[in-house]
Order: C-alpha cells, then structure tokens, then sequence
C-alpha cells in the first residue's frame, strides 16, 4: 500500500465535551477551530528594521454544527444554563481525527449562548460556538 495515498473519514472524528461525546453532526461542514490571537505580527521601521512580535492568546474559537435532531442540542442547551445560572459551565474538549492529523484540546471551554433555533419543511443545523481558555492543536 502506498504511503501517499490519505483516506479521511468523517465517522472517525471525535468530539468529546467533559463527558459527553458529540453525535448528530451536519451533513456538511461540522467542526471549525479559529485561533483567536493575531499569531505573529510585524512592524516595520522607516529604516527598514523589522520588529515581530508574538501573541501570548492561546485561545480559540470553536464551532459545531450539529443537525436539529441531534441530542448534543441538550447537552450544550444545558451547559449555557448551567452557566448563566451558576458559572460552573466549563468543560475540556477533545477533538481527534482518528485516521491521524488532527488533535485539539482545552481544559476549559464553554458555550458563548444558545444556538439559534431553525424550523422549516425541512431539517435544519444549528451551530454552536464555544469559546476556549488555552488550548493546543496539532495536525
């Protein structure tokens, strides 16, 4: 078998929150993770001299896209209320791709708000953003 030959299966992603594993993903487009920070940055002097600078944010960005039947709606549901109520709406994340590539975490991550609710003929998405402490990804 050759080695340049990537097989990407999307049943083999995983996404766990705290204890609970993410099921009913959109039929599309289901995981995106956008680093807050500005990365590395440049100025450049009227000389010519360059300065860089890098950016401590290690936090990220985390959106799930789940069908309107998924029961992952209740969960994260349930965690903004739990948090709004108490402040105790923190929970780790995983997210690995089992065939190899990528691996994300955090310790502390939370729902930003509710995700906004879509009926119609057919099935809708629902996309929820969470917002991370540190984190680490790695591809």
């Amino acid at each position: 078998m050759s080695s340049k030959i990537k097989t990407y299966n999307p049943k083999e992603v995983i996404v766990t929150c705290g204890t609970h594993i993410v099921t009913g993903y959109a039929d599309d487009s289901f995981i995106s993770i956008e680093p807050n920070g500005d990365g590395i940055t440049k100025k450049t002097g009227c000389d010519g001299e360059i300065a860089r600078s890098i950016s401590p944010d290690n936090t990220y960005k985390v959106k799930l896209t789940l069908l309107q039947t998924s029961d992952s709606n209740s969960y994260f549901s349930g965690m903004v209320d739990l948090d709004r109520d108490t402040g105790n709406g923190l929970f780790p994340i995983l997210i690995k791709d089992l065939k190899g590539g990528l691996v994300f975490s955090t310790e502390a991550a939370w729902c930003v708000k509710k995700a906004p609710v879509t009926r119609g003929k057919e099935t809708n998405n629902r996309e929820w953003e969470l917002d991370t402490g540190d984190a680490a990804m790695n591809e």
